[in-house]
């Protein structure tokens, strides 16, 4: 089971079928500089000016929560999983939500946890029944097609809404770094004609053996350094938002491959839910618009700190090191 000072811009014809270094370098000339501000900023300070309009709710039918069994003191113990968007890893979203309204989850556990890499849960013993009419997928599915607007030369992905891609110029080994409806993408580089989620901490895959591409039953959250290298070859289907720590610090698995020797070692599922589902209130989040003007000064900040404490300012950032932010709203 494997589980610089500027902003961004849109991708033009011009520079699609350029090579990654000179996509990167035309966007670094083009970027436009931020005027210097009084105070420096930090990426905590862009985040709480951003204006109401530049952030987006997250449907609570895109939610999925998980209950732990309480720790040892009694604690509580949810995990909240925002799913990503159509048409990313439709099949295996539309697998979770089935399995999610059929309560498979519901007495599994927390069977699998490898340091620096995964936290995994389904049912290990796969004695349990799969719920009837899951969707089956193939290699195809865990990218997807870009769509070109050659009269306004932008690039978009057909989310619930029509979502531009925005390019990053900061240079990523693996992929033309973007983002598109609030996720870390992943665009091929001959010419970006197809995208895919990426995996950074947190994120929420799906198990698959050599054989099939896994239905979407077995899951895991990556609770260590970004394992790029699954890109493309693992579906991404969603993202932990709140509640990480209850996975990334239980104990490391000591059998093979991470996984519990024994059942006392695991950590039960007591439900998982779609938050449109829930007997009770669901959570209300929102992320920054990843088109917005504030989200391009994060990044901006993100990669060229000059607070108090950096001497040393990097001029870039890893995808992956720059989250979008997610926050937690009062109901109603």
């Amino acid at each position: 089971m494997l589980p610089v000072k500027g902003t961004v811009r849109r991708m033009t014809p011009s520079l699609r079928a350029a090579p990654l270094f000179a996509l990167t370098l035309a966007l670094t000339l083009a970027s436009p500089v931020f005027a210097q501000d009084a105070e420096p900023l930090t990426p905590a300070s862009v985040v709480a000016a951003a204006p109401p309009s530049d952030w987006t709710p997250i449907p609570s039918s895109d939610l999925l929560v998980m209950d732990l069994a309480p720790d040892a003191a009694g604690k509580p113990r949810r995990v909240i999983i925002q799913l990503v968007p159509h048409p990313f890893s439709t099949g295996w979203t539309y697998n979770i939500r089935a399995l999610a309204r059929a309560h498979f989850w519901d007495g599994l556990s927390v069977y699998r946890v490898v340091d620096n890499w995964v936290a995994q849960w389904g049912d290990v013993d796969e004695k349990r029944p799969l719920p009837d009419g899951l969707q089956s997928m193939g290699p195809g599915d865990f990218v997807t097609q870009v769509e070109r607007d050659q009269q306004d030369h932008r690039d978009f992905i057909l989310t619930p809404e029509k979502e531009e891609i925005v390019v990053s110029k900061f240079i990523d080994s693996y992929a033309i770094p973007a983002f598109v409806a609030g996720w870390p993408v992943g665009l091929d580089q001959q010419g970006g004609e197809t995208a895919w989620p990426v995996h950074c901490y947190g994120t929420v895959g799906v198990a698959r053996s050599i054989e099939d591409m896994g239905s979407g039953s077995e899951l895991y959250a990556v609770i260590g350094h970004a394992p790029r290298q699954l890109d493309r070859n693992i579906a991404v289907v969603g993202r932990v938002i709140e509640g990480i720590e209850y996975l990334s610090v239980l104990p490391r698995g000591t059998g093979e491959a991470g996984v519990y020797t024994t059942e006392q070692e695991r950590t039960p599922i007591v439900s998982v839910r779609l938050g449109s589902d829930m007997e009770e209130a669901p959570p209300s989040f929102e992320y920054l618009d990843t088109a917005s003007a504030s989200f391009a000064r994060y990044l901006q900040v993100r990669a060229n700190r000059d607070d108090a404490f950096y001497i040393a300012p990097a001029h870039g950032i890893d995808l992956c090191n720059a989250p979008v932010p997610i926050r937690r709203v009062p109901n109603g």
